[in-house]
């Protein structure tokens, strides 16, 4: 089987990081879920990784959950009941918000196809996101008859794009085009597909050219204060950076 998410170093600081499983567009087993797992843990430790660019290999950035089957996440149990097993699968799979967060190094999704599901998630927990100008965005866990609040998108997408624009999102299942994901805020930049992974490229190279310190104060304050509870607590958080 070839590895699920293959890295490389493009450029000083930066890691490049590609979902590669482009016959399946991407979609979400436990082995790949697992692979980013471990290379998102490995880059904590890496003081060299100033910047990270995540995509995917092929015409889709993510498909979001494999139908055909997720396979058992570590510490599945033989024998486990469905609900236990499905939980398990599950918090695999949500993790990855707090891995993404936990980096410090800034995430940068360059969404170079369909982002769907659990693909659209993946994208929404990255600090940056530039997409293709032919790729769209689809919440569609609501067309398959399950809620469409996942993976941490019920708290991230209003906090994006307002309460009132991601409940119309959510609740209808309709896809999102690259110019209106621009438009209402989710993405900063939409390009050419050809320019994609040049633009998050300079994109991470202008990050990893700032003090690792300031860049890594900046991203965790900048997380915590979406949590704060009033200006008071947010100021106090940035006075003790």
């Amino acid at each position: 089987m070839p590895d699920q998410i293959v890295t490389e170093r493009p450029r000083p600081g930066v890691l490049l990081i590609r979902l590669n499983r482009p016959d399946a567009l991407n979609a979400m087993s436990a082995e790949l879920v697992e692979a980013l797992h471990r290379v998102l843990a490995d880059v904590r430790h890496d003081s060299e990784i100033r910047a990270i660019v995540l995509t995917g290999a092929g015409r889709a950035f993510c498909a979001g959950l494999d139908l055909r089957g997720y396979g058992p996440p570590p510490g599945a149990l033989e024998g486990e009941g469905r609900p236990q097993a499905g939980l398990r699968a599950q918090q695999h799979i949500a993790s990855l918000v707090e891995a993404c967060r936990g980096t410090r190094a800034p995430i940068i999704a360059a969404i170079n196809g369909a982002a769907a599901g659990g693909g659209m998630a993946l994208a929404l927990m990255a600090d940056i996101r530039i997409m293709a100008d032919s790729a769209q965005l689809h919440a569609s866990f609501i067309n398959r008859g399950l809620s469409n609040c996942d993976i941490g998108v019920s708290w991230l997408l209003p906090r994006m794009i307002g309460f009132a624009r991601a409940a119309e999102i959510l609740l209808t299942g309709r896809s999102v085009t690259a110019r209106e994901a621009e438009r209402i805020g989710i993405v900063s930049s939409v390009v050419p597909g050809e320019r994609l992974l040049d633009a998050a490229l300079e994109t991470a190279e202008t990050i990893a050219a700032n003090t690792p310190f300031g860049v890594w104060m900046t991203k965790e304050v900048m997380w915590s204060n979406l949590e704060a509870p009033s200006l008071r607590a947010a100021i106090d958080t940035e006075n003790r950076t």
